[in-house]
């Protein structure tokens, strides 16, 4: 018997920079049972950022996950890792990272380190940060606090380990300044439809989002990513991978178009679109996780406000109905709401007072 579907938004708001329009979404979702809503962000356009916007939304809200998209690219790994960390902390342990890179000349402008790179090169570079946050997420071990006034100790320096890495084009040396976060590895995202991507997805993700318009094109890419995790020594069920629909449900149950509605989603140069009603895209989502293709589907509403609430009231109360999606959330971390269990340390199952790695 197959699971519970996983559910997640985005709460993309362009030209809004107030953050209460984002904390009424992400109450919203969350009074939906999603597993995490994503914010998207990029040095490309004008907009506020994201991981700042949902450090202000995490203390409003008690349970749903949050991920914002951070670049590898143009930013400093050790900063990058300590910024999500800081967001578990905040959110107690709900946060998510959405890997991306920055492809664009104009983008490598604003910084004026260097001149952009080949998307395969900026993806191995991704590959490379990812490992870093990893390894610097562990350089503290759980109990390396110990906070003890009288005696004047405020670590146990045996439980706090340096990560020397040496990538490609950076260096890092640790240990993190900010403590073992509380899921240990906040949850990677990574969308895997750019081929580049896949590899990274495949690696280190613990949820991956593809983009496809049929069952069988969503079936394809599972198994390939699947596939290719195991490749590198990964147990491919800890991989979570979801579909990535655009959904405009301002039409209605009769009013979809050919392809649309009970038809399926329909290709866009922006990914695959579903127009429709909630009933439909309900059925839609039962249909292809009852078919094994899908653990589950991240949704990205045309017109935020409209189509999130009747994503909540409609799509998901249908579902909860049926028993394909949960009505409360059982634990208190993204990790929980994903069935994802808490890495472990690799340094305190080692034993190892210093790690080096250097990038082949």
């Amino acid at each position: 018997m197959r699971g519970l579907v996983h559910l997640a938004a985005a709460l993309d708001l362009p030209g809004v920079f107030d953050g209460g329009a984002f904390t009424a979404l992400a109450r919203l979702a969350e009074r939906g049972g999603l597993d995490f809503v994503t914010l998207d962000d990029s040095f490309a356009r004008p907009g506020p950022d994201a991981l700042g916007v949902l450090c202000r939304v995490a203390p409003a809200t008690r349970r749903i996950g949050l991920v914002p998209t951070v670049t590898t690219t143009h930013t400093e790994p050790f900063r990058v890792q300590a910024a999500v960390a800081t967001l578990d902390w905040v959110g107690r342990g709900r946060a998510g990272w959405r890997i991306d890179v920055s492809v664009t000349e104009d983008e490598a402008r604003l910084f004026g380190r260097r001149p952009t790179a080949p998307a395969d090169a900026l993806w191995r570079e991704a590959d490379e940060v990812a490992d870093v946050a990893a390894r610097l997420w562990d350089s503290w071990e759980d109990g390396a606090e110990i906070r003890d006034v009288a005696g004047g100790r405020f670590l146990d320096g045996d439980r706090v380990h340096r990560v020397d890495f040496t990538g490609t084009g950076f260096s890092v040396r640790g240990p993190s300044t900010v403590p073992r976060p509380p899921q240990g590895h906040p949850v990677r995202v990574v969308d895997a439809t750019d081929a580049h991507a896949c590899a990274v997805a495949a690696r280190h993700a613990d949820v991956a989002l593809v983009r496809a318009a049929s069952p069988a094109q969503a079936a394809g890419v599972r198994h390939r990513l699947r596939e290719q995790a195991r490749a590198f020594g990964r147990d491919p069920d800890t991989l979570r991978v979801l579909v990535s629909l655009l959904v405009d449900l301002g039409d209605g149950e009769h009013a979809a178009e050919p392809g649309h509605g009970g038809g399926g989603p329909r290709p866009t140069v922006h990914g695959p679109l579903y127009r429709g009603g909630p009933v439909d895209l309900a059925e839609l989502v039962a249909s292809w996780h009852a078919e094994g293709v899908t653990d589950g589907f991240h949704f990205v509403p045309v017109e935020p406000r409209r189509d999130l609430e009747r994503l909540v009231n409609g799509t998901v109360a249908l579902l909860q109905h049926r028993g394909l999606f949960r009505t409360f959330y059982p634990g208190s971390t993204l990790r929980e709401h994903l069935g994802l269990a808490r890495p472990a340390n690799r340094y305190a199952v080692s034993g190892a007072p210093a790690v080096s790695r250097r990038a082949s």
